[in-house]
């Protein structure tokens, strides 16, 4: 061995007597105390887990019963179940055998009510061949005393399935069936007359019927256009128009002023005049009435004769011979004329003044139109450059 190894093995050696020392592994009672603290820790392991041990066993029996509580509920949950489905099928098969009980009741009921219907209808055409009617070829219905609805709209009111269940009963005792078993070739041919004779009879009273109807729909027709006429008539004596009671709706009660109950007695032509002409023509009524007015008070003012003129007449020319007495009353009247003359001038010449006052305005109106125009023009392309 190398000096090296020597000196490592005798430094271990140093180590481990120093560590025993410290520890006192070679000290009996030292000993003694830790078999001591395995034992207590052993014994308390033990205790530990007996007493796992124990919990383990009481979760184990609460287990097991939890498990067959459940089961035991599972199977009065699958007995009730079992039950209820019994009950609800009971159920059910009770519902559609009173549903198919109120429908063959329903069907019998109305199978009665067509009979009934058929009784009547037949006693009613018998009743119509032995007896002419001579009064109206029309009927009508009284309306049934617990519904709102006549039979005709109740008629209408019916679906398509519910016509074809209706037409099916009542072809079903309608359409007897042919008991022709066991029959001969003379009993055959009795039976095909027989049928031949009830279809000739049916085909009669079919085309009855339809005349019948058409001779309805002419009666009405009438009867409609005369109603028509009655209200034209009345419209006309009202003052409406002759129209206006033959709508569906009755016309608007016009009035003479939104403000007043007073109902409008005018005429249509009367209403009518309102609404002819214009200003113009109020504005030419006014002048010529003016005219009018003012002529007859020229036409009633006193005249008094001009006095007679001392020595020269005024406005004389050289030469001119003197004015005879009875000149001067012509002249005076002369003088009236052109007065006259002078105030339908001025008559006309305010009316072409007015005329051009009107126009002006017109002009100046136009104007402000156009400025204005132009203004918001300008201020719409400020706006769109401002928005550029």
């Amino acid at each position: 061995m190398s000096d090296d190894e020597e000196y490592t093995s005798s430094e271990e050696e140093e180590v481990v007597e120093e560590t025993r020392e410290e520890t006192g592994e070679g000290d009996p009672e030292f000993i003694k105390r830790q078999d001591q603290k395995r034992s207590d820790l052993d014994e308390q392991l033990k205790e530990y887990i007996s007493e796992w041990r124990k919990q383990r066993s009481k979760e184990e029996d609460e287990l097991k019963k939890l498990k067959e509580k459940q089961a035991k509920r599972k199977i009065s949950r699958a007995e009730e179940e079992q039950k209820m489905a019994q009950r609800k099928k009971e159920e059910e098969e009770r519902r559609v055998r009173e549903a198919e009980e109120k429908k063959q009741r329903e069907i019998e009921e109305k199978r009665q009510r067509l009979e009934e219907a058929e009784k009547k209808r037949q006693a009613m055409l018998q009743a119509m061949k032995d007896k002419d009617k001579k009064g109206p070829n029309f009927t009508i219905a009284k309306k049934e005393a617990g519904l709102g609805l006549s039979s005709a709209a109740m008629e209408r009111n019916k679906t398509k399935e519910q016509l074809e269940e209706e037409k099916k009963i009542s072809l079903s005792f309608r359409i007897k069936p042919l008991a022709i078993e066991g029959f001969g070739e003379s009993k055959l041919r009795e039976k095909a007359q027989e049928l031949w004779e009830l279809i000739v009879k049916l085909e009669t009273e079919k085309y009855d019927l339809e005349e019948r109807q058409k001779r309805q729909d002419y009666d009405l027709k009438e009867l409609k256009e005369r109603q028509k006429q009655q209200l034209r008539h009345k419209a006309l004596k009202k003052g409406l128009d002759p129209e206006a009671l033959t709508g569906k709706y009755p016309p608007k009660i016009q009035v003479a002023s939104k403000y007043e109950r007073r109902v409008d007695t005018r005429s249509y032509d009367d209403k009518k005049k309102l609404f002819e002409g214009g200003y113009n023509t109020v504005y030419a009524e006014n002048l010529e009435k003016t005219w009018q007015e003012r002529q007859e008070r020229f036409t009633q003012r006193t005249k008094s004769k001009l006095p007679k003129w001392f020595g020269e007449r005024p406005g004389k020319k050289a030469g001119e011979p003197e004015t005879p007495e009875g000149e001067e009353d012509a002249k005076a009247d002369e003088d009236i004329v052109e007065d006259d003359e002078e105030v339908e001038e001025e008559v006309v010449e305010e009316e072409d003044e007015e005329a051009e006052e009107d126009e002006e305005e017109e002009e100046e109106e136009e104007e402000e139109e156009e400025e204005e125009e132009e203004e918001e023009e300008e201020e719409e392309e400020e706006e769109e450059e401002e928005e550029e």
